[in-house]
């Protein structure tokens, strides 16, 4: 696959792409590399993993991260509940081993001998990034808003990402079956840190340019015109402009078009974006700056 063919792709997808992050997803490929994209919220960082999803058709397994989550959440986990049931339906066949024994010594060491069959993988749990290693088809994993972890779970992901496998102090190195596509996604609310974006391919998604945020909006709403869409993409990018608590993103310009569908509306107008005004600005201390902006600059 080429990049060209790899930007028509996501264009089918619904996903409009630019040279940049066609290249980055070239190469990811092409490499076996995970790519760490940062930039601001809802700009298309997590559509671009669930495009790629469908597009290759490779299963898309996802981790949400969060502050604290470790490698229980994220790797792999032990299945404690089945284990014990185990050990109370195995009851008798352990007292009667544990009978022949000669003194405490030998019964632990009989007891011993016998703990990797509670410690195998028929008693593993498959956490997100184990269970795309051991996909049998090459998946999109997912690692979402990794900034929202902290150090010691990126340093959990360094041997994760680097040679792709897990290892299990009980069971020894699990390595993949098929590299995942392994995508990292930040807002940039903590640093990354350098050894993991050595390990990895950088994209920086920002917010599009005019043109290519009209095509997102014409993809996704084919029945907004050119002229409303122009419109409505040309007043949120001045509304980016202000000093707002939170900016409104594409994701924003997706749900104010599809508003805008549904009421028919064919003009933006002051009336209009006071209607409409909880779809692009979420804080109630930004709305008075929206709808000023509105009344200067729309007829």
């Amino acid at each position: 696959m080429t990049e060209r063919e790899v930007k028509d792709a996501l264009r089918q997808g619904g996903y409009i792409a630019d040279e940049a992050i066609a290249t980055a997803v070239f190469l990811a490929l092409r490499m076996e590399k995970p790519i760490l994209i940062e930039g601001p919220p809802g700009v298309g960082k997590t559509g671009l993993a669930k495009t790629l999803s469908r597009v290759l058709d490779f299963p898309l397994v996802r981790l949400q991260c969060y502050e604290g989550i470790d490698e229980g959440k994220a790797l792999y986990d032990w299945e404690y509940g089945k284990q014990l049931l185990y050990t109370q339906m195995l009851r008798t066949q352990l007292d009667n081993r544990l009978a022949e024994a000669t003194d405490l010594r030998d019964a632990i060491e009989q007891l011993a001998s016998e703990e990797s069959l509670f410690f195998s993988r028929n008693f593993l749990v498959q956490r997100p990034v184990l269970r795309s290693f051991l996909s049998e088809k090459r998946s999109v994993l997912l690692i979402d808003e990794i900034d929202r972890s902290d150090d010691e779970f990126e340093a959990l992901l360094l041997e994760c990402l680097s040679d792709f496998q897990v290892s299990v102090p009980e069971l020894g190195v699990i390595e993949a079956r098929q590299k995942p596509l392994a995508i990292l996604t930040s807002n940039g609310t903590r640093m990354i840190s350098d050894a993991l974006r050595r390990r990895c391919l950088y994209l920086y998604i920002d917010y599009p340019e005019l043109e290519r945020e009209v095509q997102i909006v014409r993809a996704r709403f084919p029945e907004i015109c050119e002229e409303l869409a122009q419109q409505m993409v040309g007043f949120l990018r001045k509304a980016r402009e202000l000093n707002l608590r939170k900016p409104p993103s594409v994701s924003e310009t997706l749900d104010w078009a599809e508003v805008l569908s549904i009421l028919h509306v064919t003009k933006l107008t002051p009336e209009v974006v006071a209607n409409t005004v909880g779809v692009i600005s979420k804080h109630q201390a930004d709305l008075p700056k929206v709808a000023e902006l509105a009344a200067a600059e729309l007829d």
